[in-house]
């Protein structure tokens, strides 16, 4: 498990986190397709708080995108780095997520957020804003679909409806269980939607979420109780 020190440029304020986001949100590429879906490396990442302890413990798991089988995995644990603040989560999370994915020992590929990326008000959630920062390809797969309005998918999994602002299409509603409630896609960084959709259909087998969320949610809650046990 690595532990991780809050940057000393980090943002301390909503006005100096909404600058970073301002700033890296022209680096956002949006007209790459991405991987292939099943081919190479998939990774989830997530994290835990325990905000009377003031701790955040953050887990990347790396899973053969193949298989779906367990390939590598790495946990951080640190400071939370940011107050609670609606369209802000990123500048909590971030660190240590960036930790994470720094001890994983092999590639990740694709990066799969627990979370949102062109689904963002500002149109820079946490998905598109570790792309930017890694390189990576990433993608946001939410369980609810924050502000943004959409029409019910048909029943059958791999059915979608677009996830709109007004009358811009920020994401979709993807049933990846017949009948059970949607998830929602965005895009992050240097993948395109359908490809996306395609990347969450595969890894849904057996469940509503992603397998690379409920791995790494798994983790990250599991480092977390170790980091929260008195010493």
């Amino acid at each position: 498990m690595t532990t991780v020190r809050i940057p000393e440029d980090w943002p301390a304020t909503v006005e100096q986190a909404r600058a970073v986001q301002d700033r890296l949100r022209g680096r956002v590429v949006l007209d790459e397709p991405g991987p292939p879906p099943g081919t190479g490396h998939v990774t989830g990442v997530d994290v835990a708080y325990d905000d009377e302890r003031d701790l955040v413990a953050a887990a990347a798991v790396v899973l053969d995108a193949a298989t779906l089988a367990v390939v590598a995995e790495a946990t951080a644990v640190g400071r939370i780095s940011f107050p609670y603040v609606p369209g802000l989560l990123a500048f909590r999370e971030i660190p240590t997520v960036l930790a994470a994915l720094d001890a994983l020992p092999c590639p990740p590929g694709l990066v799969v957020c627990d979370g949102y990326g062109l689904a963002h008000p500002r149109r820079f959630g946490l998905a598109s804003h570790l792309g930017v920062l890694t390189g990576l390809p990433t993608i946001g797969v939410a369980k609810n679909p924050f502000t943004f309005a959409h029409a019910e998918p048909d029943a059958p999994r791999g059915s979608t409806s677009p996830l709109l602002a007004g009358a811009e299409e920020v994401g979709c509603a993807l049933r990846t269980r017949d009948g059970v409630k949607p998830v929602f896609v965005s895009v992050g960084h240097r993948v395109g939607l359908g490809n996306a959709c395609a990347h969450t259909l595969a890894l849904t087998p057996a469940y509503r979420l992603p397998e690379t969320t409920r791995r790494a949610d798994a983790l990250c809650r599991a480092a977390l109780r170790e980091a929260s046990r008195p010493v």
